[in-house]
C-alpha cells in the first residue's frame, strides 16, 4: 500500500511539473507549433537540430531530445515519432524518461493487492 501511495504522489508531482513547464514554455516553437502527424523534417524546421536522436525501445520509431530554455531555466523536451516518421508523442521529459515510462506502463503489476488470498 505504501508503494502505491508513493507512486501516486510521484505521478502527481510529475504532472504538476509538466503543467508548470507547459505554461512557462507554451510560446516556444516546439511546444506551440509541433503537432501529431508532423514529419521529422517539419519538426526540425520548427525546432532545429535535436540534441540527440535515439531509436525507441518499446515500440518502433525514433525520438528527438531538445532542451528548452528561458533566462535562468532549462527544461528537457522530446518529440517522438512512430515507425513511419510521424509525430505521435511530445512532452516535457527526455526520450529516455519517456521510454522508461512506456516500459513501466506495460509491466504486469507486481502486487495484486487485496487482503488475504490470491484474488481467485
Amino acid at each position: 500500500m505504501n508503494k502505491l501511495i508513493f507512486v501516486l504522489i510521484a505521478a502527481l508531482s510529475a504532472a504538476g511539473g509538466c503543467a508548470t513547464a507547459s505554461y512557462t514554455y507554451r510560446d516556444q516553437p516546439l511546444v506551440a507549433k509541433v503537432e501529431t502527424g508532423m514529419s521529422t523534417e517539419q519538426v526540425q524546421r520548427i525546432g532545429g537540430k535535436p540534441l540527440a536522436v535515439s531509436e525507441r525501445t518499446v515500440v518502433p520509431g525514433t525520438c528527438f531530445d531538445y532542451m528548452l530554455s528561458k533566462p535562468g531555466q532549462t527544461q528537457p523536451y522530446h518529440v517522438s515519432f512512430d515507425d513511419t516518421g510521424k509525430v505521435d508523442h511530445k512532452s516535457f521529459m527526455t526520450c529516455a524518461q519517456w521510454s522508461h515510462a512506456q516500459k513501466k506502463s506495460r509491466e504486469p503489476p507486481t502486487n495484486m493487492g487485496g487482503v488475504g488470498g490470491s484474488g481467485y
